[in-house]
């Protein structure tokens, strides 16, 4: 704890550690990655896209579609049904 917010650079800094804690390679992720993740969540979970946009600072729908990522790609998927 400190007496000033987080800089981007200490957020990606506490990021990356994070993801090389666990085994994950750490040049995939950075302190965009938890605003895709909320955003993504969110539309997951019914949010409208105005209502994400106003929480994360984006100022176009554009924009917010691009930190949505695409969370069907695990939904129902059919590999799994056959034991893939």
């Amino acid at each position: 704890m400190g007496t000033s917010r987080l800089s981007d650079k200490a957020v990606a800094r506490a990021v990356k550690g994070a993801m090389a804690a666990i085994g994950a390679d750490p040049a995939d992720y950075g302190g965009h990655s938890l605003r895709a993740g909320l955003a993504t969540s969110a539309a997951q979970n019914g949010a409208e896209e105005r209502h994400i946009m106003r929480q994360t600072g984006h100022k176009s729908v554009q924009m917010v579609r691009r930190y949505i990522r695409d969370g069907e790609l695990f939904r129902d998927n059919v590999s799994a049904r056959v034991g893939l």
